[in-house]
């Protein structure tokens, strides 16, 4: 029965992930936004434990499947590129007094540079699986995934709870610049990592 545990919870990942993404959608139309934002930030946090636990569990007791191996990290990429979609589409986070054509030009630009990173690494690390070569996430990947949700969870607080706070603008900018850096950086590290592999490859 444990083997089925983590398939399970990727699945419920995936189910809280579109749960959530509608949440953000119809957000700028309710009327007590500060409550339902704040559901749906516990429904994020509880989604993303499910992705800590599931591969601990996995691990632990050597479950590991194709399908998760496939389906574990498609979810936290709908979950994490999903919600910077869908703030571009309602227009979040706004940011001092740029204008709404200003701000659909940052929001986009990010949307696009995670996207583009994403399917770059995820392009290089099935060349590299095909290969039979681990290509398995760095440290930089992972602090690049703690940044991307940790900018998701200052944009739903600042929408709910300090909007127009030129504080909460100031440190939402640090928090996404940070975000993007290490996204680029993290781009490059897998660049370098498979071009390291294909010289080894070539030596043997």
């Amino acid at each position: 029965m444990i083997r089925f545990v983590p398939n399970l919870l990727t699945f419920s990942r995936l189910v809280m992930t579109v749960i959530f993404l509608v949440m953000i959608l119809y957000s700028p139309g309710i009327e007590n936004k500060a409550q339902f934002l704040d559901v749906a930030f516990v429904l994020f946090v509880v989604a993303g434990l499910t992705d800590i636990i599931d591969g601990k569990i996995a691990r632990k007791y050597n479950v590991t499947s194709k399908f998760g191996r496939m389906i574990d990290p498609l979810a936290d990429k709908v979950l994490v590129c999903g919600t910077f979609i869908c703030f571009a589409v309602i227009g979040q986070p706004t940011l001092y007094d740029l204008s709404p054509a200003a701000l659909r030009v940052i929001h986009w630009a990010v949307v696009a540079i995670l996207l583009a990173r994403e399917v770059y690494v995820t392009v290089l690390r099935h060349l590299a699986e095909a290969k039979g070569i681990n290509f398995a996430a760095t440290v930089s990947g992972k602090i690049k995934m703690f940044l991307q949700s940790f900018a998701i969870g200052t944009v739903i607080i600042k929408m709910g709870h300090v909007p127009n706070a030129t504080w909460a603008s100031c440190f939402t900018s640090t928090v996404f610049l940070a975000m993007l850096t290490v996204t680029v950086i993290s781009g490059f590290r897998a660049t370098k990592r498979r071009l390291s592999q294909k010289a080894t490859e070539e030596q043997g």
